[in-house]
C-alpha cells in the first residue's frame, strides 16, 4: 500500500504544478469598448445672443448717438437697439431700423426713465435673446470684451452684472397699496450710467414686476429711478445678488485714474461731458480738440482697420 502511495503523490504534485503554471499565464484581454459620443460642449455665445439697449433722448441724437454709430455700434449693429423719445427717419436709416420710439416723455424725470426701461425690458423678452445689456448714450461698449465677459456665465442662471455707484446698499421704503404699513428694504444696484447686464433666466423671473408696464408700477412702490428699480426687483424681491464688475465705467468716477494699458480690456467707458470735460480716459490718439470724448481714439486702437482711422501704427496714432 505504501508503494502505491508514492506514484500517486508524484502524480498529484505534477498536476498541482501544471495548474500553478496555468494560473501564472496572462489572461486574454477583453476588446476595448468602442468610443462613445463625446460629451456635448456648451453652446458658444454668439454676438446675436446679445440684446444691447442704448437709452437716449431726441436732443442727443446728433450730439451723442451719431458718435456711437460711427464707433462701437458699427461693430455691433445687429445686436444694438436705440431707445428714444422721438422719431428720427435719418437715425432710423443709419441704425438699420433699430431705433425704437418709446413714446415716453423727453423730460428727464424718474417716471420717464422708468418708462424707457420698461420698453427696453419688453423688447428684450420679445427678442428671445440670451442676454440683456443696458447702456446710456455716453457709453462706449467694447463688443468683443462684453462677449468675453458674458461667455463666462450661463444665461439660464441668475446673473446681474454691473458696477455699483455707491459703496453701500441703498435703503428704500416700500409703499403698500391701500395705505398699509410701509417697510424698509436694502439692496445693491448697478448704475445705469456704467451699463449693466441681465441673463435671460433672471429677466424671466422679473416678469411679474417688470413686464407689460409692471416695471413702472414697481418703481412707484419705492419711488426710485430705473436702474435702482432693477436692483430692487433682483435683490429686494427675488433674492438674487448683484455681481459687481470693475469692467463697467460711468462718468461718475474719475476716468483719468484708469491705467492707459487697461483701457482696451474694459467693457464700457464713458466721459465727463460739458460740466467736466477733462474727465476722460487717458489714451493715445487724436487730440482732445478732435476727440474730446476719446471714443474715436479708443475705437481706432481696438479696430485700426476702420476706414477713418490713421494707418501708421495702432500704438502711435497721428492726428487726422
Amino acid at each position: 500500500m505504501s508503494r502505491a502511495r508514492g506514484p500517486l503523490c508524484r502524480a498529484c504534485l505534477a498536476l498541482a504544478a501544471a495548474l500553478a503554471a496555468l494560473l501564472l499565464l496572462p489572461l486574454p484581454r477583453a476588446p476595448a469598448p468602442a468610443p462613445g459620443p463625446a460629451p456635448a460642449a456648451a453652446p458658444r455665445l454668439r454676438p446675436d445672443d446679445l440684446f444691447i439697449a442704448v437709452k437716449t433722448t431726441r436732443k442727443n441724437h446728433a450730439a451723442r448717438v451719431a458718435l456711437l454709430l460711427r464707433t462701437w455700434i458699427s461693430r455691433a449693429r445687429a445686436q444694438t437697439f436705440i431707445f428714444t423719445d422721438g422719431d428720427d427717419p435719418e437715425l432710423q436709416r443709419l441704425s438699420g431700423g433699430r431705433l425704437i420710439n418709446t413714446n415716453c416723455s423727453a423730460v428727464r424725470t424718474r417716471q420717464a426713465l422708468c418708462c424707457k426701461m420698461s420698453v427696453e425690458y419688453d423688447k428684450f423678452i420679445e427678442s428671445g435673446r440670451k442676454w440683456f445689456c443696458h447702456v446710456d448714450d455716453d457709453n462706449y461698449v467694447n463688443p468683443a470684451g462684453l462677449l468675453r465677459l458674458l461667455s463666462t456665465f450661463s444665461p439660464i442662471q441668475d446673473v446681474y452684472l454691473g458696477r455699483p455707484s455707491l459703496d453701500h446698499p441703498i435703503e428704500a421704503t416700500e409703499r403698500v397699496r391701500g395705505g398699509g404699513t410701509a417697510t424698509s428694504v436694502k439692496f445693491w444696484f448697478a448704475t445705469g450710467g456704467a451699463g449693466f447686464c441681465l441673463s435671460r433666466g433672471l429677466a424671466l423671473k422679473m416678469s411679474p414686476w417688470a413686464s407689460l408696464g409692471s416695471f413702472m408700477s414697481t418703481a412707484e412702490r419705492v419711488r426710485l429711478p430705473d436702474d435702482c428699480t432693477v436692483g430692487y426687483i433682483v435683490e429686494g424681491l427675488l433674492g438674487a445678488r448683484l455681481l459687481p464688475s470693475p469692467l463697467f465705467h460711468s462718468h461718475l468716477e474719475n476716468l483719468q485714474r484708469l491705467p492707459a494699458d487697461a483701457v482696451l480690456q474694459q467693457v464700457t467707458l464713458s466721459y465727463g461731458g460739458p460740466e467736466n470735460p477733462h474727465n476722460v480716459v487717458n489714451v493715445a490718439g487724436f487730440s482732445l480738440q478732435q476727440d474730446p470724448t476719446r471714443f474715436e481714439s479708443v475705437h481706432c486702437l481696438l479696430y485700426p482697420d476702420t476706414d477713418w482711422c490713421p494707418k501708421p501704427n495702432r500704438h502711435d496714432l497721428t492726428s487726422r
